[in-house]
């Protein structure tokens, strides 16, 4: 491929940061440094173009570019390298080993760097095998101070060596103080951070900047919210959408007028937010973090079950998040949560084990040891003891003619069915990650089962036992599937789907419509009620929200996100 030339006389810089690239045994760091109005900007600006080529050589592509910012913070830089990487990280505690489990090899830009703040986590970013970071910082600055002492590579644009002299001059002279990767925008209108309207139209790094430097109780509960959610905040730039981020994400001590002021804001967005529970919250309490999340069948109808690293299965009504109870399974640390269509709780536990709960379980007439006694185990105990016998990475249920069926997911890929309807099979590369069954009712032949199950490749598949699986996933990203859900709701049949990168997507299994919300944090689980209701878990908080129809059909069958 042609090797474009650099601006202003830069041949040699330019050779030396390719040379840098390819060399496997050079520092992690290369810092472009010198004076200002020297070129830094325009070698960088070059370097991001070289490598964004497509059809280039793997050792040179860029993977991300941090946007340069008049306000600098850390937390915008976390949360613009966790989206453009396709992981989602709150701070860089929790980006560095993110990206340290990812394991490729990945370039970062990361123009204008000033303070220290920024340079410590270039340090913490580079002590991770495989990324390799491009900084450029004006040189006496303490960004550079602290960088150039840690044994980076150092490209000083200052130095006659890495500069052609006629061609820089030319570029000087027409270009005097030309900053070409992004000009920093002058600082505009101070933006009223008590206001949650003029929070969701302005800058989004100037904003989590601001927020950054004050104190904690700031500005009314609303500096809490948008710290929760800033990853999202600073990738969707739509206001309506910015308002219903922060409005899930909001806790009960915040500012009352703050809720009624987002919530007219969102009028505009995709969703309809219901309710959330936060962490602090109190009337009604937040459940605490969530694992994973079913929602309830039979006596626990109209509720949502949370399990959450304590060990603990909270039981939620679905219409507003308050608590109705909880169900104990043990000390262990609920993995994967389902219920049974006559309200059996079916948990597995951190070894991929079954444990069932039937304390919800309406007891029939003559029930208990003399019953045994005389009829024996019924087909519920029997299908129990087969799935006590079995390992698997996740579990869901649907009702159906007698039992239902129950569905496990293992390591290996294979998805396997139990009750009503039995069989197996291999869907995935990798290992399931959750799985979802759902009763469908077809014509004179009653209710057919269908299977949804989401993989480690990134595939949502469908399957229905005593049929080949679709040789098409359902959905499709390069991303790890996180959760599954599916309901029959008076849309149709829908699948919720959270991912590895943050997105949780609704997908209208007839028509293909898909809609999208991503919250910011990591989302650990989805659960997907028949009247519609879509609750999202994470770790600090726990948000119910329905889509504002309609939803728009995609074209063809294969959904692939954005």
């Amino acid at each position: 491929m042609r090797w474009d030339r650099p601006a202003g006389g830069r041949e040699p810089a330019a050779a030396a940061l390719l040379g840098w690239l390819s060399d496997a045994q050079a520092p992690r760091v290369c810092l472009v440094s010198g004076s200002e109005g020297c070129g830094k900007s325009a070698l960088l600006a070059w370097l991001v173009h070289h490598g964004s080529r497509p059809g280039g050589l793997a050792e040179r592509t860029v993977h991300a570019v941090v946007p340069p910012s008049p306000d600098e913070s850390v937390l915008a830089t976390v949360w613009s390298i966790a989206d453009q990487l396709g992981v989602v990280a709150r701070a860089p505690w929790e980006l560095v080993p993110v990206l340290a489990a990812d394991g490729r090899r990945t370039v970062i830009v990361l123009p204008d760097v000033r303070g220290q703040a920024v340079a410590e986590l270039v340090l913490a970013l580079a002590g991770v095998p495989g990324i390799r970071l491009v900084v450029e910082s004006r040189s006496g600055s303490p960004a550079h101070r602290l960088l150039s002492g840690s044994g980076c590579a150092e490209l000083d644009l200052d130095l006659e060596q890495w500069r052609d002299e006629r061609r820089f001059a030319q570029w000087q002279a027409s270009h005097p103080t030309q900053h070409v990767v992004a000009a920093l925008s002058k600082p505009g209108a101070v933006v009223d951070l008590w206001d949650p309207v003029a929070v969701c139209r302005a800058d989004a790094p100037t904003v989590t900047a601001a927020y950054e430097r004050a104190r904690q109780g700031e500005y009314g509960g609303l500096r809490e919210a948008w710290l929760r959610a800033g990853q999202s905040l600073c990738r969707d730039g739509e206001p309506a959408s910015r308002a219903l981020i922060l409005l899930a994400a909001l806790g009960d001590g915040a500012d009352p007028h703050l809720a009624s002021a987002l919530a007219e804001a969102t009028a505009a967005s995709a969703w309809c937010w219901e309710w959330s529970r936060v962490s602090g919250d109190l009337v009604p309490p937040w459940p605490g973090p969530v694992s994973a999340l079913a929602v309830g069948e039979g006596p626990l109808e109209g509720a949502v079950l949370v399990t959450g690293p304590g060990g603990s299965v909270r039981v939620v009504r679905m219409g507003h998040g308050d608590a109705r109870g909880r169900v104990t399974v043990g000390g262990f640390q609920p993995q994967s949560v389902s219920v049974m269509a006559d309200g059996t709780v079916l948990v597995l536990d951190e070894a991929g084990r079954v444990h069932a709960d039937g304390s919800w379980v309406a007891r029939p007439a003559g029930s208990g040891i003399a019953r045994l006694l005389v009829e024996g185990p019924t087909g519920r105990d029997v299908l129990l003891a087969a799935l006590r016998g079995h390992v698997g990475t996740a579990i869901g249920c649907a009702a159906g003619p007698d039992l239902g069926i129950v569905v496990f997911g293992d390591a290996a890929g294979e998805v396997q069915a139990f009750g009503d309807w039995e069989g197996t099979a291999v869907l995935h590369r990798g290992g399931v990650k959750a799985v979802a069954a759902l009763g469908m009712p077809v014509g004179s032949e009653g209710v057919v089962p269908l299977v949804y199950s989401g993989g480690a490749d990134g595939t949502v598949r469908v399957w229905s036992p005593g049929h080949a699986p679709m040789a098409v996933p359902l959905a499709e990203r390069d991303s790890v599937v996180v959760s599954v859900d599916a309901a029959m709701t008076p849309s149709g049949p829908v699948l919720a789907v959270a991912w590895g990168d943050g997105a949780v997507e609704w997908i209208e299994v007839d028509s293909g419509a898909r809609q999208t919300f991503r919250p910011g944090p990591p989302v650990r689980a989805v659960a997907l009620a028949p009247d519609g209701r879509l609750v999202v878990g994470m770790d600090e908080y726990l948000v119910c929200l329905t889509p504002r129809p309609p939803a728009q059909p995609a074209p063809g069958g294969v959904q692939k996100g954005p």
